[in-house]
């Protein structure tokens, strides 16, 4: 049985949720290897929403393992809230059924301060990146300087202020750079102290339980957030999140080998959207972008925010398609396309009045590219809720197997509604 990976061939917000979702039901483990709770997933079953931003979208299932990987960034205080109001839709969620690995770092009040105290700064000279301002990228900075709390740090209670010492030296020069009262040794200790007991029953070394998984031929399915032009390294940097996002980083974030992937499922929404600053080529800042908007509710699951909104774009899913090695995508949102008279599809760009087919890495170069549109026939009937390729309008099907060519990977599942039920399963990545 092949081992999945999931990542966003987007900016994000293709809709991971429900497709981690609905393969979690063909999985054993499902595991997050990457970001943090400023991820968002929305799962719909039976009617009923859950709104997921740090715990894997498995934890729905009563009998799959959800795991939170090294590659994580982790709020603590988050975790307990996220996972009191879970457990008040009804489900069960123990340390049988979820572990977060014990070299997990830790994101603390230092980091969401400190994030927002950069974007207000930021604002005023017109070069903030748009963040969430949850902590994300100062806890990755902290990771990457050696000086971070780690969640096993909770459990050597001799240690801990030691490592806060070393931490608030840093913080503290930051904050009175910034112009910002210095942070108190006894309030943090305090902090991450108050809430070690919820949480310590969850670590492991996961490491050893996805080997001792995968030695046994279990299923284990790898999700990510964010998306992959959100790739600290391959995405549109500045602009960007504070980690790999990309398909490799499921090994290094979860300490599992390459070995272990066997197929990787690109999430691809049927057109384009993102949130916050930076480029955007097919961006529709028009009654298209509003129809789009509206009909998709593009709102971010965690933050609120209005999500931008374009035409699909193939330069961008099919360098998503090279850097990951994705063998397939499941296409999501087609029935928000519903209705429209006519489709465009981004098909190469133009940079100052040359033919390009890739992004430029360059991000002045980014907001020159100007994109090369195929318009295609739109269809009146309704792809909502379709289960079948027969339940499809033709033209919606030319849509996607026009796609299909333009991007150089096959349509593996086709999502037709937010529920769980309303996907079209061409081929099953676990048997491929």
């Amino acid at each position: 049985m092949a081992n999945v990976v999931v990542v966003g061939s987007q900016w994000g917000d293709e809709g991971k949720g429900k497709i981690v979702d609905w393969l979690s039901e063909r999985a054993d483990v499902v595991v997050r290897f990457q970001g943090g709770h400023n991820a968002g997933h929305t799962l719909v079953v039976d009617g009923k929403v859950y709104k997921l931003s740090l715990l894997p979208s498995g934890v729905v299932r009563p009998d799959t393992l959800s795991v939170i990987g090294n590659g994580v960034v982790f709020d603590p205080h988050a975790f307990v809230t996220e996972l009191e109001r879970i457990r008040a839709l009804g489900v069960e969620i123990g340390p049988d059924r979820l572990k977060i690995a014990e070299n997990t770092p830790l994101i603390l009040s230092v980091h969401r301060e400190l994030d927002g105290f950069r974007e207000d700064a930021a604002s005023s000279t017109g070069t903030k990146i748009g963040t969430t301002r949850r902590g994300i990228g100062p806890a990755y900075e902290d990771k990457v300087g050696r000086r971070a709390i780690r969640l096993m740090d909770l459990a050597d209670q001799e240690t801990l202020p030691g490592k806060l010492e070393r931490l608030l030296t840093h913080h503290n020069a930051l904050r009175r750079g910034l112009g910002h009262p210095e942070v108190v040794h006894e309030v943090l200790l305090e902090e991450v102290t108050s809430v070690a007991a919820q949480i310590l029953p969850y670590m492991d070394r996961v490491w050893k339980i996805l080997d001792d998984k995968r030695r046994a031929g279990e299923r284990i399915l790898f999700e990510g957030a964010q998306g992959t032009l959100l790739d600290i390294d391959h995405g549109t940097y500045p602009f960007v999140t504070s980690s790999n996002v990309v398909a490799g980083q499921a090994a290094a974030g979860s300490g599992v080998g390459p070995n272990a992937i066997n197929y990787v499922l690109g999430i691809t929404k049927a057109y384009t959207t993102r949130v916050g600053e930076g480029p955007f080529p097919t961006e529709q800042d028009n009654e298209v972008g509003q129809f789009l908007g509206e009909r998709g509710h593009e709102f971010g699951t965690v933050t609120g925010r209005k999500r931008r909104c374009g035409w699909f774009d193939a330069v961008l899913v099919r360098q998503a398609v090279a850097v990951n090695g994705i063998r397939g995508i499941a296409l999501t949102k087609l029935d928000v396309l519903d209705g429209l008279d006519e489709i465009k599809v981004c098909t190469g760009y133009q940079l100052d009045g040359e033919d390009i087919d890739y992004l430029p890495a360059s991000q002045g170069a980014q907001a020159r590219v100007v994109p090369v549109y195929k318009v295609l026939e739109g269809w009146k009937g309704t792809t909502k809720g379709a289960r079948s390729w027969n339940d499809l309008p033709a033209q919606a099907v030319k849509y996607v197997r026009y796609i299909e060519e333009l991007i150089g990977a096959p349509v593996a599942l086709l999502s037709t509604s937010p529920e769980r039920d309303d996907t079209i399963l061409v081929t099953d990545p676990f048997q491929d």
